[in-house]
């Protein structure tokens, strides 16, 4: 069996994209808990990781003796390990697409990621309020993101953003928290989707299995000092 190492679900938003895939796809797996302690060489995180992954990060696929890494390539793999599950669209114009946008939130979005980092526990409206006003960077990621779903649902009709769900849906599932947790103001289209995401049985899982962790990391909490 196929077997996910990640890191706590209520904030570890690179964890989320493989396990969002694999069970709202319904592939099976193991899932191994590496809690986050500190990444310091000898935290017990980077200890657990020691031997399977060279980089020491989650999430980490691992299928018998092989090992994979970094969540595009672990998106890659399963969508060859399984092409009945169809996880890139079928058209090959639109998983073009699909993969365009997932390179750009791997790479991009950095001024979300840095002043809203994922916090599926946490509701901070009025930080997002002062980040809104506060932060160009967040303002323009939350603009192009507006703009590239709601050309999406154009152009597929919806209710994901290819028509059905895909590697990419799971790809801005993290995406969707964010904009939950702080309160940013987006359309109503895209609110929709949010809320559609957040009813996925897979994503609904990882939610509720984020709220039943009630682990407080201060170094992952720069808004709050306590639950």
């Amino acid at each position: 069996m196929l077997k996910l190492y990640i890191g706590n679900k209520n904030y570890s938003s690179w964890s989320m994209r493989p396990w969002v895939l694999l069970k709202q796809a319904g592939i099976p797996f193991e899932e191994v808990m590496v809690r986050f302690d500190s990444f310091a060489a000898g935290s017990h995180f980077k200890q657990m990781l020691a031997g399977v992954n060279p980089t020491g990060r989650v999430p980490v696929l691992v299928d018998g003796d092989l090992a994979v890494w970094d969540t595009l390539a672990i998106a890659e793999y399963l969508a060859e390990r399984f092409p009945d599950k169809q996880l890139w669209p079928a058209h090959p114009a639109a998983r073009a697409r699909a993969r365009s946008i997932c390179a750009e939130m791997h790479s991009g979005f950095s001024g979300l990621r840095g002043a809203c980092p994922m916090n599926v526990e946490a509701l901070l409206p009025e930080m997002g309020r002062l980040i809104w006003r506060d932060k160009p960077g967040v303002r323009a990621d939350v603009q192009r993101i507006v703009v590239m779903w709601s050309e999406l649902f154009a152009a597929h009709g919806g209710p994901m953003l290819f028509g059905n769900f895909s590697i990419a849906d799971a790809y801005f599932a993290p995406v969707c928290m964010r904009l939950k947790t702080y309160a940013l103001p987006v359309p109503g289209p895209v609110s929709e989707y949010v809320h559609r995401i957040c009813e996925l049985p897979g994503v609904k899982a990882w939610i509720d299995e984020a709220l039943a962790e009630k682990d407080f990391l201060d170094f992952e909490e720069p808004y709050r000092n306590g639950r």
